[in-house]
Protein backbone atom coordinates (compact mmCIF):
# COMPACT_ATOMS: atom_id res chain seq x y z
CA UNK A 1 0.00 0.00 0.00
CA UNK A 2 0.80 3.08 -0.35
CA UNK A 3 1.38 5.85 2.12
CA UNK A 4 -1.19 8.98 2.31
CA UNK A 5 0.43 12.43 2.48
CA UNK A 6 -0.68 12.77 5.64
CA UNK A 7 0.74 9.56 6.92
CA UNK A 8 4.14 10.79 5.29
CA UNK A 9 3.59 14.18 7.47
CA UNK A 10 3.27 11.99 10.67
CA UNK A 11 5.93 9.62 10.07
CA UNK A 12 8.55 12.30 10.29
CA UNK A 13 11.50 12.19 12.45
CA UNK A 14 10.74 8.22 12.52
CA UNK A 15 10.29 6.39 9.48
CA UNK A 16 10.98 9.18 6.96
CA UNK A 17 13.29 11.52 7.01
CA UNK A 18 13.56 14.62 4.58
CA UNK A 19 15.39 17.49 4.91
CA UNK A 20 15.06 19.84 4.83
CA UNK A 21 11.25 19.76 4.36
CA UNK A 22 8.31 21.96 3.87
CA UNK A 23 4.96 21.69 3.98
CA UNK A 24 4.09 23.22 0.57
CA UNK A 25 5.41 20.02 -1.45
CA UNK A 26 3.44 17.75 0.43
CA UNK A 27 0.89 16.16 -1.91
CA UNK A 28 -1.85 13.51 -1.39
CA UNK A 29 0.23 10.62 -1.52
CA UNK A 30 3.85 12.23 -2.22
CA UNK A 31 6.14 14.48 -1.65
CA UNK A 32 7.80 16.66 -4.53
CA UNK A 33 11.75 16.58 -4.01
CA UNK A 34 13.45 19.88 -5.62
CA UNK A 35 16.88 20.06 -8.05
CA UNK A 36 20.22 20.98 -6.69
CA UNK A 37 22.43 23.32 -8.90
CA UNK A 38 24.90 20.92 -9.98
CA UNK A 39 25.12 17.95 -12.82
CA UNK A 40 27.36 15.65 -13.84
CA UNK A 41 27.82 14.70 -17.55
CA UNK A 42 30.25 12.02 -18.89
CA UNK A 43 33.15 12.96 -20.63
CA UNK A 44 33.35 9.95 -22.92
CA UNK A 45 30.68 9.09 -25.72
CA UNK A 46 31.44 5.57 -24.93
CA UNK A 47 31.00 4.20 -21.66
CA UNK A 48 32.22 0.90 -20.15
CA UNK A 49 30.56 -1.04 -17.52
CA UNK A 50 33.67 -2.67 -16.11
CA UNK A 51 35.63 0.75 -15.84
CA UNK A 52 35.10 4.42 -13.68
CA UNK A 53 33.60 6.84 -16.16
CA UNK A 54 34.87 10.08 -16.40
CA UNK A 55 32.72 13.06 -15.17
CA UNK A 56 32.34 16.64 -15.56
CA UNK A 57 30.25 19.18 -13.32
CA UNK A 58 28.25 21.57 -14.67
CA UNK A 59 26.51 24.24 -12.67
CA UNK A 60 22.70 25.41 -13.45
CA UNK A 61 22.75 29.06 -13.29
CA UNK A 62 19.57 31.08 -12.06
CA UNK A 63 18.36 31.61 -14.98
CA UNK A 64 18.40 28.26 -16.10
CA UNK A 65 20.18 26.26 -18.50
CA UNK A 66 19.25 24.44 -21.34
CA UNK A 67 19.73 20.25 -21.27
CA UNK A 68 20.61 18.78 -24.79
CA UNK A 69 18.21 16.00 -26.33
CA UNK A 70 20.02 12.44 -26.44
CA UNK A 71 22.50 13.31 -23.59
CA UNK A 72 22.41 11.85 -20.17
CA UNK A 73 22.69 14.25 -17.09
CA UNK A 74 23.50 13.34 -13.64
CA UNK A 75 21.70 15.42 -10.83
CA UNK A 76 20.48 14.98 -7.54
CA UNK A 77 17.52 16.13 -5.02
CA UNK A 78 18.54 18.81 -2.87
CA UNK A 79 16.98 17.22 0.23
CA UNK A 80 18.51 14.22 1.91
CA UNK A 81 15.55 11.68 2.56
CA UNK A 82 16.21 8.57 4.70
CA UNK A 83 13.75 5.47 5.53
CA UNK A 84 13.11 2.78 7.66
CA UNK A 85 10.56 0.27 7.08
CA UNK A 86 9.28 1.87 4.05
CA UNK A 87 10.35 1.01 0.57
CA UNK A 88 10.87 4.70 -1.22
CA UNK A 89 9.81 5.12 -5.03
CA UNK A 90 10.80 8.30 -7.02
CA UNK A 91 8.55 9.74 -10.00
CA UNK A 92 9.35 12.24 -12.69
CA UNK A 93 6.00 14.92 -11.84
CA UNK A 94 3.81 14.67 -14.51
CA UNK A 95 4.44 18.55 -15.20
CA UNK A 96 7.89 18.04 -16.02
CA UNK A 97 7.40 14.62 -18.10
CA UNK A 98 4.84 16.51 -20.49
CA UNK A 99 7.54 18.76 -21.46
CA UNK A 100 9.61 15.80 -22.02
CA UNK A 101 12.03 15.72 -19.65
CA UNK A 102 12.47 12.07 -18.32
CA UNK A 103 13.87 12.53 -14.27
CA UNK A 104 15.25 8.88 -14.02
CA UNK A 105 15.31 5.99 -16.68
CA UNK A 106 15.74 3.29 -14.13
CA UNK A 107 16.17 4.28 -11.05
CA UNK A 108 13.50 5.12 -9.55
CA UNK A 109 12.99 2.47 -6.85
CA UNK A 110 14.80 2.47 -3.68
CA UNK A 111 15.46 0.17 -0.83
CA UNK A 112 14.21 -0.11 2.82
CA UNK A 113 17.71 2.16 4.95
CA UNK A 114 18.83 3.91 2.03
CA UNK A 115 19.96 7.32 3.23
CA UNK A 116 21.19 9.57 0.94
CA UNK A 117 20.90 11.86 -1.61
CA UNK A 118 18.14 11.03 -4.48
CA UNK A 119 20.72 10.29 -8.28
CA UNK A 120 18.60 11.35 -10.77
CA UNK A 121 19.04 10.35 -14.60
CA UNK A 122 17.83 12.90 -16.48
CA UNK A 123 17.26 13.20 -20.36
CA UNK A 124 15.38 15.70 -22.39
CA UNK A 125 13.21 14.67 -25.39
CA UNK A 126 14.18 18.10 -27.00
CA UNK A 127 15.63 20.97 -25.45
CA UNK A 128 14.66 22.44 -22.30
CA UNK A 129 15.99 25.27 -19.94
CA UNK A 130 15.87 24.00 -16.62
CA UNK A 131 16.49 25.51 -13.24
CA UNK A 132 18.20 25.20 -9.81
CA UNK A 133 15.65 24.18 -6.91
CA UNK A 134 12.88 22.93 -9.20
CA UNK A 135 10.00 20.63 -8.03
CA UNK A 136 11.46 17.87 -10.67
CA UNK A 137 10.67 14.30 -9.32
CA UNK A 138 8.00 12.91 -6.06
CA UNK A 139 8.87 10.49 -3.27
CA UNK A 140 6.08 8.06 -2.29
CA UNK A 141 5.68 4.89 0.22
CA UNK A 142 5.35 1.95 0.18
CA UNK A 143 4.48 -0.81 2.89
CA UNK A 144 6.52 -3.54 2.93
CA UNK A 145 5.04 -7.19 3.97
CA UNK A 146 7.40 -9.93 5.50
CA UNK A 147 10.43 -10.38 6.95
CA UNK A 148 13.44 -7.99 5.38
CA UNK A 149 16.83 -6.53 5.53
CA UNK A 150 17.98 -2.98 5.23
CA UNK A 151 19.80 -1.50 2.52
CA UNK A 152 23.27 -1.67 3.38
CA UNK A 153 25.59 -1.66 -0.36
CA UNK A 154 28.60 0.50 0.38
CA UNK A 155 28.52 2.33 -3.11
CA UNK A 156 25.71 4.28 -3.06
CA UNK A 157 24.83 4.77 0.98
CA UNK A 158 25.27 7.91 2.76
CA UNK A 159 26.10 9.45 -0.25
CA UNK A 160 27.09 13.09 -0.09
CA UNK A 161 26.27 14.55 -3.60
CA UNK A 162 25.58 13.18 -7.23
CA UNK A 163 26.80 9.97 -7.98
CA UNK A 164 27.69 8.55 -11.16
CA UNK A 165 27.62 4.73 -12.28
CA UNK A 166 29.70 2.15 -9.95
CA UNK A 167 29.13 -0.86 -11.54
CA UNK A 168 32.47 -0.95 -12.33
CA UNK A 169 32.46 -2.43 -8.76
CA UNK A 170 30.56 -4.92 -9.49
CA UNK A 171 33.09 -6.80 -12.01
CA UNK A 172 36.02 -6.72 -9.07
Amino acid sequence: MILSGLEIKQRLGKDIVIEPYSETRLNPNSYNLTLHNELLVYEDETLDMKNPQKTRTITIPSEGLVLEPKRLYLGRTVELTETRNLVPMLEGRSSVGRLGLFVHITAGFGDIGFRGYWTLEICAIQPIRIYPGVEICQIFYHTVHGDYEEYGSSKYQNNAGIQPSLMYKDFL
